[in-house]
């Protein structure tokens, strides 16, 4: 914590920049950030965590309407001064409760498990792949394509429908340069107006504040042109899905290498892993099913994680808790190259905090346990039959979001890790999720049934 001398230093740089107001963003169990904005002149306030919240108010964070407030304590070394409202600075934040950090917080859970890897020297990069449609909500509530020339079966890495996005797409890549996040390669992605951003790893905590950020980004410049930025992972049947790819590999704390890289020569597989790095991958694997809940959290993350539904081709999604080279029909794949691993289920809908919290505790248990994830799978899965899947001991990931929780709140390592309230409050509101999906009428019934019968 800073010092009040150095508080007031950094309240007089903000208000200089012009900043009037500031806020401190926590997340509740889905993702999405809340917060109260402070006038600048109570900056020292805010900073020792003045504002308080009735918890019962938000989802997931485990309070009845009888409950002492939670507060909200800014990271005062990660803001933000809102490059298209620059009288604000955006300040991530964890939740406390009569002044200790509050468990039933995603943010506070992977900085606990980021603690159990540190006593192990060891801290966790991450990279996250950030995929977003860009659309417009139609008077009649459904989505649409904003061109309508967009429309080839294969639109991957099209240049004329990237450049008719050019204003939006340069609002973005501008302020994720003047942030400093060091984009490296955008694209149109596979599926009609459909675009990826891919910016430098960081640690995990910076990843998963910048990947916060970078969704109410994107919405808010695309909103400037009358268009909606949807991370929806399924927003249509018949393209492919948003995913959030996370790109994970382990660092010692006092050196900085990157403890899963090695010459694919001194590596029996040849991927250019470490044994680390593998005890990691199986470690994820064992825990791969309720891992899923937190990586595709959603009902609609489910229309996603399918070999092809109602697409022409193959969806890229992963369906398998598998491990894999450079193949893309695995959950875990090592891209070319070595020195990490990529899990490919995780969709641009998740909880980034809930799942690097989960995943990091689940490799950390792997390595631990010197656990070892068997062959790469190098084939395409999608076309093996099932004999040979069994045979080969692959099973498939949960297929819809209430196996995924089923999943989670059997496995007690998931409990281990978020400790019974935070894993209870998740379970609790994806559950309900799923109900209430289910217990929908919905058009496609009316249509299937409603004269047929």
């Amino acid at each position: 914590m800073k010092s009040d001398s150095e508080i007031l230093a950094q309240q007089a740089e903000l208000r200089s920049k012009g900043v009037k107001y500031v806020v401190g963003a926590y997340v509740d169990i889905h993702g999405v950030p809340k917060g109260k904005f402070v006038p600048i002149d109570h900056f020292l306030h805010f900073a020792h965590g003045s504002e308080l919240y009735t918890g019962y108010a938000l989802d997931g964070l485990g309070q009845s309407p009888n409950d002492d407030e939670i507060a909200s304590v800014p990271d005062l070394d990660r803001g933000i001064i809102l490059p298209w409202r620059p009288e604000v600075a955006w300040f991530p934040a964890d939740n406390t409760f009569h002044g200790q950090p509050y468990d039933i917080n995603t943010r506070v859970a992977l900085k606990k498990v980021l603690a159990e890897a540190a006593k192990l020297g060891l801290g966790m990069n991450l990279g996250i792949e950030c995929e977003v449609f860009v659309v417009k909500m139609g008077a009649d509530g459904r989505l649409h394509i904003p061109n309508p020339d967009d429309d080839l079966n294969k639109s991957c890495y099209d240049i004329k429908r990237f450049l008719d996005r050019f204003t939006w797409l340069d609002k973005v890549s501008s302020t994720i340069q003047q942030l400093g996040w060091d984009l490296y390669s955008l694209d149109h992605e596979d599926a009609n107006s459909q675009f990826e951003f891919d910016f430098r790893y960081a640690d995990a905590l910076t990843m998963c504040d910048r990947y916060v950020f970078f969704r109410m980004m994107a919405k808010q410049y695309a909103a400037e042109e009358g268009l909606l930025a949807t991370f929806m992972p399924k927003p249509f049947p018949d393209k492919t899905g948003n995913g959030a790819h996370f790109n994970m590999s382990l660092y010692d704390l006092e050196s900085g290498k990157n403890v899963f890289k090695c010459d694919p020569k001194d590596d029996p597989r040849g991927l250019g892993l470490t044994p680390m790095a593998y005890s990691f991958i199986a470690g994820i694997l064992r825990h791969g099913p309720a891992l899923c809940a937190a990586f595709a959290p959603t009902v609609n993350s489910y229309k996603r994680l399918v070999r092809r539904g109602a697409m022409s081709y193959y969806s890229w999604a992963p369906v398998f808790n598998s491990f894999g080279t450079n193949n893309r029909t695995n959950s875990i794949r090592v891209p070319m190259g070595g020195g990490r691993c990529e899990s490919r289920n995780a969709d641009s809908a998740c909880n980034p905090y809930l799942a690097a919290a989960l995943a990091l505790a689940a490799g950390l248990e792997g390595i631990r346990e010197k656990l070892d994830p068997g062959a790469p799978q190098e084939d395409n899965l999608y076309e093996l039959p099932e004999a040979e899947l069994a045979n080969r001991g692959i099973c498939y990931l949960p297929r819809d979001l209430e196996k995924a929780v089923e999943a989670f709140a059997a496995d007690p390592f998931v409990t281990k890790t978020l400790g019974q309230g935070l894993r209870d409050e998740f379970v609790h509101y994806k559950a309900n999720e799923w109900r209430a999906y289910h217990q929908t009428v919905s058009q496609w019934e009316i249509d299937r049934y409603a004269r047929l019968f």
